[in-house]
């Protein structure tokens, strides 16, 4: 029998391997397709303690390599609070059978989602494009950016959406915008898109609405431009009225995809991140959340640090107190029940063959030469579950993947960030293998070819000439294992 044919699920079917938070367009598939492994359960548990019995702590530090499953987590956690409903059905009510027998999770998970919130999801790369890491408020920019754009101002430019801000609090916004539509003949959303085109149509729709004489409203958005300041106090002191305009428990919930890799070894956007947690915990009091995503876990992140830096860094750990770490065995699981699980028929027959070699693998998987120890199949339950893969690919690739962004091998802004997540990489193994005969199994050098695409031309020269010059497979397989493991 072909190793497609004792799959479940056909394994070459569409599966999303990189999440993006700010992507709307397949939510239900993405809540349906997540597995909930025993290690997110017990940090789900952790975060939903904290979120339901505030404590001082509103930040929340998820950390995990590239692409174990962060901003999947991420995503999942601002559906679930925001209990949006998707197709028709609630998030919580799509998501709740996942918990199984897990009574806790399931009672904290209602409980949280009973909470009215609202949940502001971005990636903070995207937010910031025209914003450079070297300005001193870059990091501040982005969160007022998006909560400008949350309140249905123009969050582009923020002393126009100040100008918005300021015409709402007198009741004008809305006539506001009436008056320039009928006066510019479109609509205020495309005008303040031209503002510096439009400053004649804008000048006489704000006489209009205020009452003012035309020459005191002409170059009204410049007056707002030469003064517009932003500071995280007046930041959350804005949240905080956002706030206690809506309902008595209403909480504002920030989700912010790769925060680790923008504010890396910055110490000033560092402490920016530290502060807007701690003024959003003081001004609102446990109703506004910040929740991120990071490559590394904190400590790492924090690196090698001099004593003033390890103070203030002490206050960053201390407001970031709920940490989600993933981990590859929780990766292995994803993949395991995602791609690999089998159908009643292959079950029986990998079963048997693990039957047939058992005695083998000690001989196969194991190395006597006091290289470092990777663990084989436990029993024949991981055998069936992790067919036809080896436990310890999981960890090894882990640390290829790890060790090769540290000697920046790859493409793109981030020496850390791969295109593609480990899912994806697994998936496209087990597709070339797919037409194997039952018995054999995934070797390592395939998984190169799942990064080959994210890796710079220049640190895999030597394997593409091996491919041109070699007419030999094997040597140009034992090449890229040798490149992953280097």
């Amino acid at each position: 029998m072909q190793l497609k044919n004792l799959f479940t699920k056909p394994v070459s079917r569409p599966i999303e391997g990189v999440i993006k938070a700010d992507d709307n367009a397949s939510l239900r598939l993405e809540i349906e397709e997540y597995v909930l492994t025993n290690e997110v359960a017990k940090r789900l548990e952790g975060f939903l303690d904290a979120y339901n019995n505030y404590e001082g702590a509103n930040g929340v530090w998820i950390s995990g390599f590239f692409g174990s499953g962060k901003s999947h987590l991420l995503k999942m956690l601002a559906l679930l609070l925001d209990n949006r409903e998707i197709d028709g059905t609630k998030a919580l009510e799509l998501f709740l059978p996942k918990c199984a027998d897990n009574e806790i999770l399931r009672g904290d998970l209602k409980r949280a989602a009973t909470i009215p919130s609202k949940s502001i999801l971005f990636n903070i790369d995207q937010k910031a494009d025209v914003i450079s890491k070297t300005q001193i408020d870059a990091l501040l920019s982005v969160f007022v950016k998006v909560f400008d754009e949350t309140c249905g101002y123009y969050g582009k430019l923020g002393h126009i959406a100040q100008f918005e801000r300021d015409l709402e609090s007198r009741d004008l916004y809305a006539p506001f915008k009436t008056a320039y539509t009928r006066i510019a003949n479109k609509p205020w959303d495309k005008g303040r898109e031209q503002a510096l085109l439009e400053s004649q149509n804008i000048a006489k729709a704000y006489a209009e609405v205020t009452a003012t004489p035309e020459s005191n409203a002409i170059g009204i958005l410049d007056k707002y431009r030469n003064q517009y300041r932003v500071s995280i106090e007046d930041f959350a002191e804005k949240v905080k009225m956002f706030i206690d305009r809506q309902s008595p428990e209403f909480r504002l919930n920030f989700f912010i995809d790769e925060v680790g890799q923008y504010i890396a070894e910055n110490v000033k956007l560092m402490t920016n991140l530290q502060t807007i947690a701690e003024s959003l915990a003081t001004k609102c009091r446990g109703r506004a959340w910040i929740v991120v995503t990071s490559q590394n876990d904190m400590s790492t992140m924090l690196g090698e640090m001099n004593k003033q830096q390890s103070n203030d860094f002490s206050k960053i750990m201390a407001r970031f107190s709920t940490r989600m770490l993933l981990t590859s065995t929780n990766v292995a699981e994803v993949i395991q029940k995602r791609l690999l699980s089998k159908t009643d028929e292959g079950a029986e027959l990998v079963s048997d063959l693990y039957h047939r070699e058992v005695n083998n693998f000690g001989t196969l998987f194991r190395f006597t030469d006091g290289s470092r120890e990777y663990k084989i199949y436990r029993d024949r339950d991981e055998f069936v579950r992790s067919y036809p893969f080896v436990p310890y690919q999981f960890d090894l690739f882990q640390s290829a993947i790890e060790n090769l962004s540290r000697h920046n091998a790859f493409e793109g802004k981030h020496s850390s960030v791969g295109e593609r997540s480990m899912l994806g990489v697994f998936q496209q193994v087990a597709i070339h293998i797919s037409d194997y005969e039952i018995g054999q199994i995934a070797t390592f050098d395939l998984m190169f070819e799942g990064i080959q695409t994210a890796l710079k031309s220049q640190t895999q020269r030597s394997i593409l000439a091996a491919q041109r010059q070699l007419n030999n497979d094997f040597a140009v397989k034992l090449l890229k294992a040798l490149f992953l493991v280097k």
